[in-house]
């Protein structure tokens, strides 16, 4: 019997606004206690979520995962650093990008995949300069007025 689709999307809306992305990855991200439960009732936000790497690994900085409402004494740390798996390849050309003056990671989305594993959308990302970011507004506005008229 296949798995219903889920429905659970939280999404960064600041990142897109404050940087470039030159490529993006999807990660698995680890969790313990409630956090998927939490998760699944899409109880988290990525507002000031980046990625950084430490020993050769990359872990996600700023997740909020709200404490789990049913949960007793096995809560968990709301804004604990989480781990993030990518395969090796993947995590030494991203420790190489980063190096490069400029480039961070920073998180997009969060989901939950169709085989139900907690997955995070991660974009290799460029700062905007000020004139850039006015310009995605202008953008946006035109599209906006195109759609209405």
């Amino acid at each position: 019997m296949p798995k219903a689709k889920s429905k659970v999307q939280i999404n960064n809306k600041k990142a897109s606004y404050d940087y470039e992305f030159l490529e993006t990855y999807d990660a698995g991200i680890v969790l313990v206690g409630t956090e998927i439960k939490s998760l699944r009732a899409g109880k988290a936000s990525l507002q000031d979520a980046f990625c950084y790497f430490e020993g050769g690994e990359l872990y996600l900085r700023g997740m909020n995962i709200a404490t789990y409402f049913w949960a007793s004494w096995g809560g968990h740390d709301p804004v604990r650093d989480r781990k993030l798996l990518l395969t090796k390849r993947e995590l030494r050309h991203l420790a190489q990008e980063v190096k490069a003056k400029g480039n961070t990671i920073v998180a997009v989305s969060a989901y939950i995949s169709d085989n139900g594993y907690a997955k995070v959308r991660i974009a290799l990302a460029k700062g905007k300069k000020e004139y850039d970011k006015r310009a995605t507004i202008r953008e946006k506005d035109l599209r906006r007025e195109l759609e209405r008229g």
